[in-house]
Parts: structure tokens; C-alpha cells; sequence
């Protein structure tokens, strides 16, 4: 179930919690962030590769090009035995920003979307089926979990693909993980 928690960024021990799909829609479009459902087109096996996972969603990859001009797509998947997911969560969850325009596409799995705006903080917990976009040069940090299970699609408006400006702040120390907000909502 996706989840959105909006706290103030100075009291990340309680925020306010929408878990309908059209509350969660409305208030991130307060802030100029699309969040949508996609289905495939056609069943994946587990373990698809990169290209049929972009044929299965073909149709709002192609919209999404389109309205945005987005250059590049890729699919990225980790799983609990990646041998670098301490690497590579360690570098998401630490806050920054991008030039370009991020979208992420849930094809399997979930992950924990942080979006640190004027004063709020806005934690949105992303699961299959869910797209989510973190405008150019909005504060941000990603929490995919101890034990990350997601495949992703990435969409870039630019050749170079992820590229970040670390903001130096520890604020995404004081939010709840993504493994602590699962716990809380057993």
C-alpha cells in the first residue's frame, strides 16, 4: 500500500498520514510532484530482463517521453544479496538534489521517497505499480531499506542519467527508515 507522511522537517516524529491513492495524488501536486499507477501490458516473468520490462510499459514510458523530452530510460533492480546495497543506500539516503528531473517507476518491490521542501518533509512510501517524480533541483533523499527488493524504471531528461549535489545536511538521519515505517504499519 502506498503511503504518504507529511512532517515538519523539525518534528520527524510525527507527521500526518494519507494512505488513499487520490489524497496522496493531490497533496504531492501541491508541490509539483506527479504520482501515478501504471499497469503492464503483459505478464513479467520474475527476472525479466531490461527490455522486456520496458516493452510491458511501453505505452506510458513513450507518454512520459513525450511530455517531458526524457533522453534515456534504464531498468535498475536490487535484491537483499546485492553485494554493494550498503553502498549504494548509503548514497541515496544522504540528501540532495539533481539538475534533472527524476522519475521512478515501480515495477516490483518498494522504496521510501523523501522530498524536503520549504519546511515539510514529505515521505512517500512507493510500491509496485506506483510512478513518482522529484522535480529538477528539489531536496531529496531515497531510503531503499537494509535488505532492498525493487525493480525500478528511470527515466532521465539527460544522457548522463543520475547525477547529484549533495547537500551535506544529516536531516535524513532523523526521519524514520523505510524498515521502521514497514514496521510500524505490521
Amino acid at each position: 500500500m502506498s503511503i504518504l507522511t507529511i512532517y515538519a522537517d523539525d518534528q520527524p516524529q510525527q507527521g500526518e498520514r494519507f494512505r488513499d491513492f487520490n489524497d496522496i495524488e493531490s497533496q504531492l501536486s501541491k508541490i509539483n510532484v506527479q504520482f501515478e499507477r501504471w499497469t503492464a501490458n503483459r505478464e513479467l516473468p520474475e527476472g525479466a530482463d531490461q527490455d522486456t520490462v520496458l516493452a510491458a510499459y511501453a505505452d506510458p514510458i513513450a507518454r512520459l517521453k513525450q511530455q517531458y523530452g526524457f533522453q534515456s530510460v534504464d531498468v535498475v533492480s536490487l535484491t537483499p544479496d546485492h553485494p554493494q546495497k550498503t553502498v549504494f543506500r548509503e548514497k541515496f539516503l544522504a540528501e540532495h538534489t539533481h539538475d534533472d528531473f527524476e522519475v521512478r517507476f515501480f515495477v516490483e518491490g518498494r522504496g521510501l521517497f523523501y522530498l524536503h521542501v520549504e519546511d515539510k518533509v514529505y515521505a512517500v512510501l512507493c510500491e509496485k505499480g506506483d510512478l513518482i517524480s522529484v522535480p529538477a533541483n528539489t531536496t531529496h533523499w531515497f531510503d531503499m531499506g537494509e535488505n532492498p527488493s525493487f525493480v525500478s524504471i528511470r527515466l532521465f531528461t539527460t544522457p548522463d542519467g543520475w547525477v547529484a549535489t549533495f547537500t551535506g545536511s544529516d536531516i535524513a538521519k532523523s526521519f524514520p527508515t523505510l524498515d521502521q515505517t514497514v514496521a510500524e504499519l505490521s
